[in-house]
């Protein structure tokens, strides 16, 4: 009696409401009206009685609402598995290539292949040039491994990449036997092992650079010395022991080991000093070598990674920001060899900055334009002995009027005169390369019937562009140089 009644309590109920009672359409009608909500949440308002007119009933999903899977569908999960059937090295290999990064290496080079051992979680990396080295790299180290612990390589698990998927490798694993297996493209989940070793090595190295102050450039020294290290004290969970013990058989030493981009002394052992001469040079430690027993440093003199035992390690000593070598941190290490010297660049109507000031009734009365100088050159030895030389005073008869002459045109510019900007005596290189000026005429009524002096062409030239900001692509924005 009591479910009669409510069974007709809910048919009345779906009546008002315009539902059907006691079919599927009951779940899409109300799946639709309160917006395509997910079938937990409309269950639980049915069973806590949190609304009203809502149909009581249990609802299922059945996977018939089209609109849901077009508006809601997820990628597959990739799970990982709970037990590795695997017991030995080298049976798969995971590999996948980084790159190209926004700054080259110190060997110039762009990208990063990662090769990973499924078993012991041993890492091997290298550096390449262009992607097409990948397929010799490989091959070249397969043979070496297999020759090294006495195990062949089983299967190698790799994205879809060209530098993998090709003819050169495919022939190659054909010949030894060895399985293929790609991930799903645009799935890099599926080489989940490659791609967290990528994302390991390069959170590493950045904090590396980040200790040491050194520059951008130094990324491959710091990602090789990364798995170097993690090869030696990562501990790998399943059989509590470093990689570097599961994949050689014995527990590594790291007594020896160093802190990345620490200050140090080098033996000089290749030139011949004299008796008074310095015995060693200032670097930075940047790695370890994987072929001898030595440390791989950076010599400021000589501005080149070498191998060396011969080093004396400056720990203690403070890493100070900038403190790196002056080509790779200093801009301006070029320009003054140019003679060239930074000015500010502004807006004006009849004067800019620089070196001189020049103004003219002609431009006393057009807009305000950007301008910016640009450098000149002080003597004819940065061009070359071809260039023609510069007019000696000896060659001028009368010097006095020479130097009147000098004063009456300086006095014609706004009364701005060479001494008051200190270059009275410096000449001026005719023979340099043509400036755009962007087809800017200058007037020149006052000298034609006047005999060209050297001494009257001014020593800088209004080019309008618009004021930019120097900055270097291997250094982060806190030494930015500035508006020139």
């Amino acid at each position: 009696m009591i479910l009669e009644c409510v069974l007709k309590c809910f048919e009345l109920i779906c009546a008002k409401c315009g539902f059907v009672f006691g079919t599927s359409y009951v779940l899409m009608t109300a799946m639709r009206r309160l917006g395509h909500i997910n079938f937990k949440n409309i269950n639980k308002l049915v069973k806590e009685n949190l609304v009203r007119d809502l149909p009581l009933k249990r609802f299922e999903n059945d996977q018939t609402c089209v609109a849901c899977l077009k508006g809601k569908q997820h990628r597959a999960s990739c799970k990982t598995k709970a037990f590795n059937p695997i017991t030995k090295p080298l049976f798969m290999l995971h590999m996948d290539l980084f790159g190209p990064t926004f700054v080259s290496s110190l060997m110039h080079k762009k990208y990063c292949l990662v090769v990973t051992d499924d078993y012991s979680r041993f890492s091997w990396v290298f550096f390449l040039t262009t992607k097409d080295e990948t397929s010799e790299i490989l091959k070249n180290f397969i043979k070496e491994v297999e020759n090294l612990v006495d195990k062949k390589v089983k299967i190698i698990r790799s994205d879809n990449g060209t530098e993998f998927k090709n003819k050169v490798m495919d022939d190659f694993c054909r010949e030894k036997g060895i399985k293929r297996e790609y991930s799903v493209a645009r799935t890099p989940q599926q080489n989940g092992v490659a791609e967290r070793k990528n994302r390991t090595l390069i959170e590493a190295a950045r904090t590396m650079l980040a200790d040491s102050k050194l520059p951008t450039t130094f990324w491959a020294e710091a990602v090789s010395t990364a798995c170097y290290v993690q090869n030696r004290v990562l501990i790998v969970k399943p059989h509590n022991k470093t990689p570097y013990e599961l994949f050689r058989g014995f527990k590594p030493a790291i007594g020896f080991m160093k802190p990345f981009g620490c200050h140090v002394t080098i033996l000089n052992t290749l030139d011949n000093l004299g008796k008074f001469d310095e015995k060693s040079d200032e670097g930075f430690f940047v790695g370890y070598s994987l072929s001898s027993k030595a440390f791989r440093v950076y010599n400021i003199r000589t501005r080149k990674v070498q191998e060396n035992l011969h080093i004396g390690f400056l720990e203690n000593k403070p890493m100070i920001e900038g403190n790196g070598p002056k080509w790779l941190f200093d801009l301006d290490s070029l320009t003054q060899s140019m003679n060239y010297v930074p000015v500010v660049a502004g807006k004006s109507s009849n004067d800019f900055a620089g070196i001189q000031g020049v103004s003219d009734s002609s431009t006393s009365s057009q807009q305000d334009q950007d301008w910016i100088v640009m450098p000149i050159w002080k003597d004819a030895s940065y061009f070359g002995d071809a260039l023609p030389k510069t007019v000696d005073d000896s060659q001028i008869e009368d010097k006095d009027e020479l130097h009147n002459e000098d004063d009456a045109i300086e006095e014609s510019h706004d009364g701005s005169s060479l001494k008051e900007n200190g270059t009275a005596d410096q000449q001026v290189n005719t023979a340099r390369p043509d400036i755009n000026t962007g087809s800017r005429e200058v007037s020149t009524a006052h000298v034609e019937d006047q005999e060209i002096e050297l001494r009257n062409i001014p020593q800088s030239y209004a080019v309008p562009t618009t004021p930019h900001t120097r900055t270097h692509k291997d250094h982060p924005l806190k030494h930015v140089i500035g508006d020139v």
